[in-house]
């Protein structure tokens, strides 16, 4: 390895390393459209295997639970074995987790597949944030590739609601998960044309007892999460609660005393780095669950097809992407903690469009909130990304990148988790205080979908009152999901005001 003076220039990328992030940019472009399709998909694939609102949930964010939980082990392994290996390996095994899940014939077997492919994708999207973080070494090439990637993302959301729309139209739901096996085998065919292999070479074996306290933080603390947002502080929640935080603390202990950890915490000791990570999981925690009740709310309340709802989704995809060039760009010239702000400030403001919903009011509000939590929403992917990648030394890049993709992961399953449950305790609240006739089944009163459902086998008078009082309680329920983002996104913007204030512009020490 050649060595350079550190006050000397930082290497630039050339044709080689531009090319790779087109590769780097599939296995991002793939999770964003199949994010979308399966948004789409699950009135269908709820409908067909005759899911409770409790399996739908557990259906859309065990994959982010599962990512999460193991996004840090995998971070590790490839600073060890290689990232372009890992990221390989990755790639054949979400393939094949997508045709189980594609083919599953019961509500437990397609969480079951889906478990599956959220440790897949725990090996994804470190591999590819780690690899940009040694190709790209100049800070404004870095903030470009960053946004390439993240403009990736974005542009799987625009073709996802498209595709997956008239692809659902088509076919039936398990289509959206075979949309990722051909993905996956351009990946693995140019990816060893394209990707130069990076490890660390001083990095010694992987902590087993490390990764399995990681995940048993993880994996209770989220599922007390989950349950006590739907049940309270039942005996059963508390004790799972106090094993992830115990086990939480243990983990802490043991990376201090590790002279090569899991999670090398002098990370948090960089400027912005630690805000940067919190900012990120709050933001992600305040809009994944909106999405979901977003597209939702589309084909449950105002009866759109697949492929409309699809259609409905791109003026917020647009938004996103003129977000996504610009945020950059703009860091680059003023301090980042105010391109994030005024983000989180138009991201607030979309939150209370959606409160101000209703059943029979059309889609104006819904569709203005949308393009503006999407506008919002992009400068802190881009820069909390870059911020977290850029602080980290060049060996621990896919480590620091494991730590931002754990941070969006985590609040993607928990704003899937917190606000669907609270989405379905309005829900079936307002249903127990509807008057509705003694022939209305009780799953009819657990979850839209199965009103929906059940409305086509009752007589036209009951029917017509099932329908008015479901997309009514899902209305209001949307209301107050809005009401719980708002407030994450203000403890965001408050992080933002004070941790990061000091945090120069990009490509300035």
């Amino acid at each position: 390895m050649t060595t350079t003076d550190e006050n000397a220039a930082p290497a630039r990328a050339g044709a080689k390393e531009w090319a790779g992030l087109a590769v780097l940019a599939l296995p991002v472009l793939l999770l964003a459209i199949d994010l979308n399709v399966l948004h789409l998909a699950a009135p269908a694939l709820g409908a067909d295997l005759g899911t409770s609102s409790t399996q739908l949930l557990w259906i859309l964010d065990v994959y982010g639970f599962m990512v999460a939980g193991f996004l840090v082990t995998m971070g590790n392994l490839g600073d060890r074995i290689g990232r372009r290996r890992l990221l390989l390996i990755g790639a054949a095994a979400f393939g094949a987790a997508s045709v189980v899940a594609a083919y599953a014939p019961s509500a437990e077997a397609l969480i079951a597949a889906r478990a599956l492919l959220g440790i897949a994708g725990a090996t994804l999207m470190p591999s590819t944030l780690g690899l940009i973080g040694n190709m790209f070494h100049d800070p404004k090439q870095r903030s470009t590739a960053i946004g390439v990637w993240i403009m990736a993302f974005i542009g799987g959301s625009a073709v996802g609601p498209i595709a997956g729309g008239l692809l659902l139209e088509q076919f039936w739901w398990g289509a959206a998960f075979l949309m990722n096996v051909p993905v996956m085998v351009l990946l693995l065919a140019a990816g060893p044309l394209l990707l130069t292999e990076f490890r660390d070479e001083s990095a010694g074996r992987i902590d087993l007892p490390s990764a399995l306290l990681a995940l048993a933080t993880m994996l209770p603390v989220v599922y007390a999460a989950k349950e006590f947002a739907k049940d309270g502080f039942e005996p059963a929640t508390v004790a799972v609660l106090a094993v992830g935080l115990l086990s939480g603390a243990l983990f802490l202990r043991r990376q201090r005393r590790l002279d090569d950890p899991l999670v090398d915490l002098r990370l948090f000791r960089s400027r912005g780095f630690g805000a940067a990570l919190a900012v990120l999981l709050l933001v992600t925690s305040a809009l994944g669950g909106m999405l979901m009740l977003f597209v939702q709310f589309l084909q449950m309340v105002e009866g759109l097809s697949a492929l409309e709802s699809g259609l409905w989704m791109l003026p917020g995809v647009a938004a996103s992407i003129l977000a996504s060039a610009l945020a950059p760009v703009l860091a680059q010239r003023v301090r980042p903690a105010v391109v994030i702000g005024a983000g989180l400030a138009l991201a607030l403001a979309g939150a209370a469009l959606f409160m101000r919903v209703e059943a029979d009011g059309g889609l104006a509000p819904l569709i203005a909130g949308t393009v503006l939590m999407f506008l919002g929403m992009t400068p802190v992917a881009v820069l909390g990304t870059d911020l977290v990648v850029g602080a980290a030394p060049k060996e621990r890049a896919s480590s620091a990148g494991s730590l931002s993709e754990t941070a969006s992961e985590l609040g993607s399953a928990l704003s899937i988790a917190l606000i669907g449950s609270v989405i379905t305790a309005v829900y079936t609240g307002r249903m127990a205080a509807a008057s509705l006739g003694g022939g209305v089944p009780e799953a009819a009163r657990d979850n839209l979908a199965a009103a929906l459902a059940s409305a086509e086998h009752l007589p036209e008078e009951e029917a017509a009152g099932l329908l008015e009082a479901g997309r009514e309680a899902f209305t209001q329920a949307l209301n107050v999901g809005a009401l719980a983002s708002a407030a994450i996104l203000l403890a965001a913007f408050a992080i933002t005001a004070v941790a990061l204030r000091r945090v120069p512009p990009l490509g300035r020490e």
